[in-house]
């Protein structure tokens, strides 16, 4: 109803103001900004293997959980660098799309999925905060306790310093990340072969 009368409305008015023209041309900036330092991340170790897991030890109508693996994070930048960073998932398909990267499918099921959270993060061997996003920088606040940080947030580290959480130049870092993965439950799966457990992720640097 609402569209029909703006459409109505639009006609009267290029009928009773002929005098008025439509622009022929309309502008496009384009802008960016080219920064001199570059990040570099780096994890202590890039693959996690959980080895073979029995189908037996999988609970066929709850979720299985395959246990907690920690790594250690590092970022190197050529100079104090306001960052953050962003997942990838190069899987797709996990049991929560919102918060968990994917580990594939299994007779059309998704097989589960597991979630990456940082914490104990330092810049230049002195405590500072993990932060997240999750409105693309606009605004901050702090990840309490290593929370999961969900996919389309972005994560970075700063402080209180201006009166708002925000990110502050950083230039080495090291932070916990906890990888935790879980299994769907099974009911419905083939399993009747062996299954490979298969993730990827990538963290992106992105320069705020």
């Amino acid at each position: 109803m609402n569209t029909v009368f703006a459409l109505l409305s639009t006609a009267l008015l290029l009928t009773s103001t002929s005098t008025v023209f439509a622009a022929s041309s309309t502008d496009l900036t384009v802008k960016g900004l080219i920064t001199p330092s570059a990040c570099t991340p780096g994890l202590s170790s890039n693959v996690i293997d959980y080895g073979k897991v029995s189908a037996k030890d999988l609970k066929p109508d709850a979720y299985t959980r395959l246990g907690d693996s920690l790594l250690q994070m590092t970022l190197t930048c050529d100079a104090p660098t306001l960052m953050a960073l962003q997942g990838v998932d190069n899987r797709g398909d996990a049991y929560d799309s919102y918060n968990a990267y994917g580990l594939g499918l299994v007779s059309g099921k998704k097989l589960g999925g597991y979630t990456l959270a940082f914490s104990n993060a330092m810049n230049n061997g002195a405590a500072i905060s993990v932060l997240e996003s999750g409105d693309n920088g606009r605004t901050w606040k702090e990840n309490y306790l290593g929370d999961t940080l969900p996919l389309s947030f972005l994560a970075s580290f700063g402080d209180q310093s201006t009166g708002n959480w925000a990110p502050t130049p950083v230039q080495n870092v090291t932070s916990d990340l906890n990888v935790q993965a879980i299994i769907s439950p099974t009911a419905g799966m083939d399993l009747s072969n062996e299954v490979p457990i298969l993730g990827s992720a990538t963290l992106q640097v992105r320069y705020l």
